[in-house]
């Protein structure tokens, strides 16, 4: 037995990952603009790719608490051959390794660990993709982190299975209002009725969808319905419907979830699971004006606000929610953990004095939301 490799052929526009028990790259042929991963390796799998598993109990798993863990995480910053500069905090001067060792622990009953091969197994030949800005990009980041630890064996069965980001600022249609030197004014339109279509062209190729966008609605944005203007975010406008992030959050999402389950040609049996808003941990000020994420160690339950604009989110994203959608409800948990931040360990060469506290540390808190993930896919089969 030995742990898998992962290779990487780029392009300009497009990374694709490889995982092989043989130790060799295979070609392939860039035509997609996505990160993609294929695993070979010899498992035994159930008939059904996303069987639940009989030994699996669900459970509340957003209300808990974070537990001390002497083992930490599958991987190190160093295990990981994927693993993005920008979220290596130890190698950019973190000294601090506490927050590494905590778990998440749902109230009344228990989170499994997250187990490479039996996820492997559940999404064996599926495409899953990560859709939406940044943070969903962090999350598969992680996803490859955590699978680069599997075993596998020497046998001939070939398995493929592709994970991909499809980047996109607010899941429809955008564009950013420019001045008279054709310099963008970070003021935005978004029209709901048509879905950005850098994510909705490819959903009829897609196995597993993982929705998330939440950070580019912290600005001022005019929300459209085709020719009707529903209102603005953080505009000012005389004679405008004023909206707050929430409330805009609530017209999108009522719309992408109308359009994903209106998709003619989507397979029949596609699994979408929607993630709620991870929270920022800026103190004394903003990302511009000096904000900064220093903490050491997790909040407990009671210091956190449960009415803070990103819970408000995350009620406006689920109440949009079907029951055939999966919720990764991840806001509550990650309120707890400002210590997971880079803050300013992350590598920014071009963007010195500026800290980072949106995204997440590799490794970090972040892996749990593969282990949340992995429950949730159990549920959903």
């Amino acid at each position: 037995m030995k742990s898998s490799s992962i290779f990487r052929e780029s392009s300009e526009k497009t990374e694709r990952w490889m995982v092989t028990n043989k130790g060799r790259l295979s070609p392939f042929l860039l035509s997609s603009l996505c990160i993609t991963l294929f695993f070979t390796g010899f498992f035994v799998y159930h008939q059904n790719p996303l069987i639940s598993d009989q030994n699996f109990s669900p459970c509340n798993l957003k209300s808990g608490h974070w537990v001390p863990d002497k083992r930490g995480s599958l991987y190190t910053n160093s295990s990981c051959s994927t693993l993005p500069d920008s979220k290596n905090c130890i190698k950019h001067g973190r000294l601090d390794r506490d927050f590494l060792f905590w778990r998440w622990k749902p109230d009344g009953c228990d989170l499994p660990r997250f187990n490479p091969k039996a996820f492997l197994g559940m999404v064996r030949g599926k495409k899953m993709s990560f859709i939406g800005d940044s943070v969903a990009r962090n999350h598969m980041e992680s996803l490859l982190c955590l699978l680069s630890m599997t075993e596998t064996g020497y046998g001939t069965s070939l398995t493929m299975t592709s994970l991909s980001t499809s980047w996109t600022k607010f899941l429809v249609e955008e564009s950013e209002r420019v001045d008279g030197n054709k310099t963008g004014t970070g003021l935005f339109d978004i029209d709901i009725s048509k879905m950005d279509e850098g994510w909705y062209k490819g959903l009829p190729n897609t196995d597993i969808a993982i929705v998330s966008a939440a950070h580019w609605f912290f600005r001022p944005i005019f929300i459209h319905r085709g020719d009707e203007t529903l209102g603005c975010i953080y505009c000012n406008v005389p004679n405008m419907t004023q909206l707050s992030p929430d409330q805009g959050f609530k017209l999108v999402y009522a719309s992408v979830f109308k359009h994903i389950n209106e998709c003619e040609n989507c397979k029949k049996d596609l699994v979408t699971v929607m993630r709620t808003i991870s929270p920022a941990h800026f103190e004394n000020g903003a990302w511009d004006t000096g904000g900064s994420c220093r903490r050491t160690s997790p909040f407990g339950v009671n210091q956190i606000d449960l009415q803070s604009t990103e819970m408000k989110i995350r009620t406006s994203q689920i109440e949009q929610l079907e029951v055939k959608f999966g919720v990764l409800d991840v806001t509550r948990v990650m309120l707890m953990r400002p210590d997971g931040h880079p803050n300013s360990h992350w590598g920014n060469k071009w963007m010195k004095g500026y800290n980072d506290c949106v995204h997440w540390c590799l490794p970090g808190p972040i892996d749990t939301w593969s282990e949340f993930l992995m429950a949730i896919l159990r549920q959903l089969r």
